[in-house]
């Protein structure tokens, strides 16, 4: 299913190149495996003692940039970051807003 209409737009590199689709779900593809691997890693890293840890910012950027999945996957998965309610709260907080960034970007470039 193509959804992308390249007589309704001006950008000539866009139209030369195509839907930009197969590189945002690439991009999303690896972010979130980077924020799933981020917190398997960083679970690992605690149980070593003086193991150098990845720190929450870290953690919450990496959903920030589109891997809130992969975040939130891990965090159930491995079981970390379970105990902090800024995380069980967070995570799911970041997803719901990028969807519903998701749908008004679809409403109002691809709506009629």
């Amino acid at each position: 299913m193509n959804f992308f209409l390249p007589e309704a737009t001006s950008t000539w590199g866009i139209i030369m190149v195509g839907s930009p689709a197969p590189l945002i779900w690439a991009y999303l593809g690896i972010v979130n495996l980077v924020a799933f691997l981020m917190m398997w890693s960083d679970k690992r890293r605690s149980k070593r003692e003086g193991a150098r840890r990845i720190s929450e910012k870290a953690l919450f950027l990496s959903a920030i940039l589109g891997g809130s999945v992969g975040a939130i996957l891990g965090m159930r998965l491995f079981h970390h970051k379970t105990r902090h309610w800024y995380f069980v709260w967070g995570m799911p907080l970041i997803l719901l807003l990028q969807l519903g960034l998701a749908v008004a970007v679809w409403y109002v470039y691809f709506s009629l």
